[in-house]
């Protein structure tokens, strides 16, 4: 069987780093005021740019997830598992 190594991703910097720099850019701060126009379907561009960053965020940290977390507890709660006995 197969042993994943621990990783603890509140340990990793440069995850923190593009955490940061994705909610920097979900609000647009960075626009002019007078960026209200173009309007793309009836909406405004600051809009999009909003929405686009909010599902970059959604995707970004469903990877982390995935990919980049696997904590002791999993660990523990297997081997508690197996000590167990099932009353059902």
């Amino acid at each position: 069987m197969k042993t994943k190594s621990v990783k603890e991703p509140i340990r990793k910097k440069w995850i923190w780093v593009l955490l940061f720099i994705n909610t920097l850019l979900i609000v647009p701060w960075y626009f002019p005021k007078s960026a209200v126009e173009p309007f793309i379907f009836g909406f405004p561009l600051w809009a999009f740019v909003s929405t686009f960053f909010t599902l970059v965020l959604g995707a970004y940290l469903s990877w982390l997830c995935l990919s980049q977390w696997n904590i002791v507890e999993d660990e523990e709660e297997n081997a508690k598992g197996k000590g167990d006995v099932n009353h059902g």
